[in-house]
């Protein structure tokens, strides 16, 4: 909230204002460590290897799953708590934290997704009060977590 209590009503985030927000981007860290905007992904099998007795041959597919390092307890104790502390410092150790993928594949758009997401939460928090619309609404988890009511919208179409 301090670069809140630093704006006019009306003054708009510079970047500045964004290289601070260090605890913001703790949080939504975690929060993509919990529920991960991508699942995983499907690979290539490059060469024949052996994991855990089985042999997995070259041309396989394969599907890695971002759940196996961040729900990981040896990577970080505690995995359904929420705790934004863990960005704090290095951060996580080197691809055990993959919401954009790691290495050579790593999403071209990171940084802009963390400007966007930074910009977003601000304006959330500054300029809105939220309320359920439906407080005791249960979750589901499937593939990932859905609203079981399936979170309805009516579109209205845009007066020209």
């Amino acid at each position: 909230m301090e670069i809140a209590r630093s704006k006019g009503p009306k003054d708009l985030l510079n970047w500045d204002d964004i290289k601070k927000m260090k605890y913001s981007w703790n949080v939504a860290c975690e929060s993509m460590r919990l529920l991960s905007p991508a699942q995983g992904a499907f690979r290539e099998v490059i060469h024949d290897f052996t994991y855990k007795g089985f042999t997995i041959p070259k041309g396989w597919k394969t599907f890695w799953t971002v759940h196996s390092t961040h729900k990981n307890p040896k990577y970080f104790p505690d995995p359904e708590k929420f705790d934004p502390s863990r960005f704090e410092g290095n951060g996580p150790a080197p691809y055990t934290f993959v919401p954009f993928g790691g290495g050579p594949r790593m999403c071209a758009g990171r940084e802009y997704a963390r400007l966007q997401i930074l910009v977003y939460m601000h304006n959330v928090v500054t300029r809105f009060k939220w309320e359920k619309a439906i407080p005791d609404e249960k979750i589901t988890y499937q593939l990932s977590s859905i609203p079981v009511h399936g979170l309805p919208v009516i579109l209205k179409p845009h007066k020209l």
